[in-house]
């Protein structure tokens, strides 16, 4: 009786876990190698509200206390590896408490500003674990860093449209709703630039890239025609996936340039 007790408090933990990141799987997790810790922060129950403070699962007390002792873990298991990770675990760290504490998370260009270098330093601590020297990134490497701060700032609000009703409620000021039209235009146009740009840089295929830029030109053109919650919703999840590829991209060309070398 006593491990059947012991084990359903061990799955309810891991499903309350889950809860905290299972909205920026495809955005965070899969293309980043997110922390934990970066989820586990305040939450909306408006805009998510199956996550475990509104659900219920957690108290906020006990989510900010397990916040926090995630810190150190963090910082710790970074340490390990190199002073490089453990520099980006810090940044983290440092970027969290200023979205947070000091609501960065406020106004549109903060949020966005914030939020771009946030992923950039999961990508540095994840690029630089898989990689060959743990102590520095290759050119290539910084190169994506660079292009994915400047990529995810610049299209970030793909994911505050759905949210609206929920950011206006805590007075956060984000692009669409400071500016709702030219912030649905950003869409429609800066996401085929950026496929664009991306698939240049990356050597990508004529037919990839072409799908690429295609795939992006109807996301961005739903984001402009289609504009209930409900249709803002599946854009972003769309989004999910153009974002997801266009971090692939780096390791598209790595596969086939060293492949190219090899056959030289």
């Amino acid at each position: 009786m006593g491990a059947f007790v012991r084990g359903r408090a061990i799955s309810q933990s891991l499903f309350t876990l889950h809860l905290f990141t299972q909205n920026d799987i495809m955005t965070t997790i899969i293309p980043t190698v997110g922390m934990l810790a970066f989820q586990v922060t305040s939450e909306d129950g408006r805009n998510k509200a199956s996550r475990p403070i509104p659900a219920g699962y957690i108290s906020l007390q006990d989510a900010i206390y397990l916040r926090w002792a995630l810190v150190p873990i963090c910082l710790i298991s970074s340490a390990f590896y190199s002073i490089q990770v453990l520099s980006a675990s810090l940044a983290i760290a440092f970027l969290t408490l200023w979205y947070n504490e000091f609501r960065a998370h406020s106004h549109w260009f903060s949020k966005n500003l914030m939020t771009g270098v946030g992923y950039a330093c999961f990508q540095v601590g994840a690029t630089l674990i898989a990689g060959r020297d743990m102590s520095r990134l290759e050119p290539a490497a910084l190169l994506a860093v660079l292009l994915s701060i400047a990529m995810f700032a610049t299209t970030l609000q793909a994911q505050d449209f759905k949210d609206q009703e929920g950011d206006r409620s805590i007075g956060r000021r984000t692009l669409p709703i400071a500016y709702p039209s030219r912030a649905r235009v950003s869409m429609f146009i800066g996401l085929p630039m950026w496929s664009i740009c991306l698939t240049q840089v990356w050597g990508v295929d004529v037919f990839c890239s072409v799908a690429f830029v295609l795939y992006a030109g109807l996301v961005g053109l739903r984001f402009m025609v289609c504009k209930t919650t409900r249709a803002d919703r599946l854009s972003c999840k769309l989004y999910s996936v153009w974002f997801s590829v266009a971090y692939l991209l780096p390791g598209y060309w790595r596969y086939f340039s060293e492949a190219h070398m090899h056959i030289s």
